[in-house]
């Protein structure tokens, strides 16, 4: 990782295994009840709380089996759309990066999208 992997310096926080299933490139999009303006390549921060056991199961792994609490890559967002038949957005990813090495954030990780390096108080 370098500092120009994410020049924005924005994460986006999303629960294992969907993460996983981002670096390996299943998983094309994420789900949102909001849309975002944002686009370009964000980190990917595993947060802390797992996602549904059912997914777990699908793709034969448990919680526990894949980092939480850290940055384990980037993406970018290259499109959000609205689906009507589910009601919600999808942000539309590719190009993820898997990191070496971990990251852990310096600052709080919030629901969606959060600056985890940058002083707050920096423009």
């Amino acid at each position: 990782m370098n500092k120009k992997d994410v020049p924005s310096g924005r994460a986006i926080s999303i629960r294992q295994p969907y993460v996983e299933d981002i670096l390996r490139g299943k998983k094309k999009f994420e789900y949102r009840s909001r849309a975002t303006k944002i686009r370009g390549r964000v980190y990917l921060y595993a947060s802390l709380g797992p996602g549904h056991e059912s997914y777990w199961k699908k793709i034969k792994l448990e919680p526990g089996d894949l980092p939480t609490g850290v940055i384990v890559g980037s993406v970018e967002i290259i499109d959000c759309r609205f689906f009507e038949d589910d009601e919600c957005y999808g942000y539309k990813l590719r190009n993820p990066r898997r990191y070496k090495r971990y990251l852990k954030p310096k600052n709080q990780p919030q629901p969606c999208f959060f600056f985890p390096f940058k002083n707050l108080k920096e423009k």
